[in-house]
């Protein structure tokens, strides 16, 4: 499975360069040209690196970096910025929200490859790439599940509900903490929704025998745990 980058950038003909460049390199691109847009595409697949402009319209590219790392399930996301901002202070406040590396317009297609290539690699080599509890089996640099060895298909959120849990064992999560972790702050989705994406985790985990590592709390939420309720 080829690695997938994010890039978020407003100019045209800069996204369709970006996304020819890593395309021809063999990785899969998800292009957005905003910061909401990304947001909206980060519900739906986690990349294993983003390329973000600074200067977006709307929410800026340095907001959305802030945000980002604010999200336990993208807080480790390797960011580099690309901005027409070279100025030192602008290089120190971008690095002060949380961006891996920064890159100055114009640039070299091959240098911004070549510094992907090398800040994927370190990360690579930092990060624990895999959660492995009770047979269920996480893969964080290809996002691939497997269940007692075998991959299964699995939907976004219900990934991203799997890992977070996976990562807290035996902590309890309320509804409420669930819906800021999976879907963020000040959004309008109901608790009924958790319950939902829930039972199609464990409509998942059940050929397996593993549907019960997943505790209901009762009138509180949800906990991961291979020990007895």
């Amino acid at each position: 499975m080829p690695l997938s980058l994010l890039i978020v950038e407003d100019e045209a003909a800069i996204r369709d360069l970006l996304d020819f460049t890593f395309s021809r390199a063999g990785y899969e691109v998800i292009t957005a040209d905003t910061a909401e847009q990304a947001l909206r595409l980060l519900k739906d697949q986690i990349p294993n690196l983003a390329i973000i402009d600074w200067m977006l319209t709307g929410m800026s590219g340095l907001d959305l970096t802030h945000l980002l790392r604010g999200d336990a399930l993208t807080s480790n996301l390797p960011i580099i910025m690309l901005t027409a901002r070279g100025d030192e202070p602008d290089k120190l406040q971008s690095f002060a929200n949380g961006v891996d590396d920064y890159i100055t317009k114009p640039f070299s297609p091959k240098e911004l490859l070549a510094r992907t290539k090398a800040l994927l690699r370190r990360t690579s080599d930092m990060q624990e790439n895999r959660l492995s509890i009770a047979g269920i089996e996480v893969d964080l640099a290809t996002y691939q599940v497997s269940l007692d060895n075998q991959p299964i298909e699995i939907g976004a959120t219900e990934y991203r509900l799997l890992t977070l849990l996976m990562r807290n064992p035996d902590r309890v999560f309320t509804r409420d903490n669930l819906i800021d972790k999976i879907w963020g702050q000040n959004t309008a989705i109901e608790t009924r929704t958790v319950d939902v994406h829930i039972l199609r985790l464990r409509k998942l985990l059940k050929p397996h025998n593993l549907q019960d590592l997943i505790h209901t709390v009762r009138g509180i939420g949800y906990r991961f745990s291979n020990r007895k309720a």
